[in-house]
């Protein structure tokens, strides 16, 4: 019997965003289930449904950067996992005192 992937994406993000962001604050919340029957919600192979994300985080490293450099380098940090399946990434992202 094969291990169950679930889990896998999320850890992976919640792992790599820590190491980047040092956050005060990280959620990193799967919706897939939400979108059972919409495009994308399988995802690729191995992904055991992991396909839609919901990010809440803040850190001191999103201090004085704009909204739109924020989703920047969260996407370029997560480009793997977004090319690898994951269809949906909803970012909430605040500096602290936000």
């Amino acid at each position: 019997m094969e291990p169950s992937n679930q889990g896998n994406v999320r850890s992976r993000m919640e792992e790599k965003l820590s190491r980047a962001f040092t956050p005060e604050l990280l959620n990193v919340i799967d919706e897939s289930d939400r979108h059972a029957g919409h495009a994308g919600h399988h995802g690729g192979a191995g992904h055991g449904g992991e396909t839609h994300f919901r990010v809440q985080m803040i850190s001191s490293k999103f201090a004085g950067r704009p909204r739109v450099e924020r989703h920047r380098a969260v996407n370029a940090l997560l480009a793997d996992e977004i090319a690898g399946g994951v269809h949906a990434l909803a970012l909430e992202l605040k500096a602290p005192g936000e």
